[in-house]
């Protein structure tokens, strides 16, 4: 075999195992948030999240050595606060919603942004498949219902995860890796008050805090990396295009960790939307195929 070939081949798997990688501890440390709810609530453990994250984020990134000038603080604090409110919704949204249909419902913004940035008349199939996995989404009778306040919350943090991403490339362009640390601590501030609120001095169990700290690192600071990582060695219509598996992956985590069984509707409805969010990717702009993990 020719080294130079298995070297090349190794370069080009490595970014996409990372990225895998990534979408995978994302969806772990969201199914174990969910071991936190019962005793602190979803706002809660989204406050245990990001303020644990942020810790973590700013001993690696240490951002208080950025430069931000007076023009450069609207789009930073506008991708913070976006970041603290899509995560406080999707939790919000797993009290009530499967792990897998709650990201598939939470995909339709970063699926939004890159259909408008296509100017393609063949991107309207993506649109109609988007809409048809919603559809199928729809709460239906009997077991397998889907509460409605739970998808709400779930699509609102689709509007988050929309903003995230249009005020998260302005912001990232300007300050880099740092960024995702000042970002994370505005996150911070805006969402514990709430979990201060619902959870009080729970907050401060020491018996919460390592499975606090596992889902911080599992759902933060290391796919935040890794993606990182992964998105400077491949085109980012490729990246776009994986991130759209990150449904698929959070139904298999809820699945095997959280028991939690979809209907063979709800298994297409993922599908659909799946390949709807890919189909976007690979057809839109560069400039808005990067969306990046932002989710819960």
């Amino acid at each position: 075999m020719n080294p130079t070939s298995s070297s090349g081949a190794s370069s080009r798997w490595q970014p996409v195992a990372l990225l895998l990688f990534a979408m995978l501890s994302i969806q772990s440390g969201a199914s174990l948030a969910k071991s936190l709810f019962p005793a602190v609530g979803a706002t809660g453990a989204t406050a245990l999240r990001l303020a644990l994250a942020t810790l973590v984020l700013a001993a690696v990134f240490r951002p208080w050595r950025m430069r931000v000038e007076r023009h450069q603080w609207p789009s930073l604090l506008l991708y913070g606060v976006s970041l603290g409110l899509m995560n406080l919704m999707f939790y919000k949204a797993l009290e009530t919603v499967p792990l897998g249909i709650a990201i598939a419902l939470e995909f339709t913004g970063p699926l939004a942004v890159a259909l408008f940035g296509s100017r393609h008349l063949r991107d309207v199939a993506w649109v109609v498949l988007a809409v048809v996995g919603l559809i199928l989404l729809v709460p239906e009778s009997g077991a397998q219902s889907l509460d409605p306040v739970g998808a709400a919350y779930a699509l609102g943090a689709g509007v988050c995860w929309a903003l995230y991403i249009v005020f998260g490339q302005k912001a990232g362009n300007e300050h880099g890796p740092q960024t995702v640390a000042l970002g994370t601590f505005i996150a911070a501030v805006v969402a514990v008050p709430f979990g201060v609120v619902h959870a009080g001095t729970d907050l401060l169990s020491p018996a919460l805090l390592p499975i606090a700290l596992g889902v911080a690192l599992l759902s933060t600071a290391l796919p935040y990396s890794l993606e990182m990582i992964a998105l400077t060695k491949m085109p980012t219509r490729t990246f776009g295009m994986l991130m759209s598996l990150e449904p698929a992956i959070g139904a298999l985590c809820g699945l095997l960790f959280l028991h939690e069984r979809l209907s063979l509707l709800q298994w297409l409805a993922i599908a659909a939307i799946i390949l709807a969010s890919a189909g976007a990717a690979m057809t839109s702009r560069p400039p808005v195929d990067a969306a990046g993990s932002g989710e819960g």
